[in-house]
């Protein structure tokens, strides 16, 4: 059974930063992609960041290029969001997600996801 648990969210300032972390456990994550997607109130959940697991390739959603940044450490199974410069319009329920997209930043193409966790920036 995999399993996704994310964690490391919070309230937090503008111009903050939050670091998110995604524990995976229940398959061998060599050839999956893993991605953070954002779902802000009354919004339709977006795109993030993604990763390889290899982290041969990397995908950064427009809004979040050169502020956020998405890595993972192998031996542990996680991968981390490390959230600069937070802007109020940052504040959603971040999710992480695992799966084989044919591009990083196809959401239906991830297919388990964790329970997310909330952030929020205060102007």
């Amino acid at each position: 059974q995999v399993q996704l648990v994310e964690s490391g969210g919070g309230l937090v300032q503008a111009g903050g930063s939050l670091r998110l972390s995604c524990a995976a456990s229940g398959r061998t994550f060599g050839s999956y992609a893993m991605g953070w997607f954002r779902q802000a109130p009354g919004k339709e959940r977006e795109f993030v960041a993604a990763t390889t697991w290899s982290g041969g390739s990397i995908y950064y959603a427009d809004s979040v290029k050169g502020r956020f940044t998405i890595s993972r450490d192998n031996a542990k199974n996680t991968v981390y969001l490390q959230m600069n410069s937070l802007k109020p319009e940052d504040t959603a329920v971040y999710y992480c997600a695992t799966g084989r997209p044919q591009g990083l930043p196809r959401q239906k193409e991830y297919d388990y996801w964790g329970q997310g966790t909330q952030v929020t920036v205060s102007s």
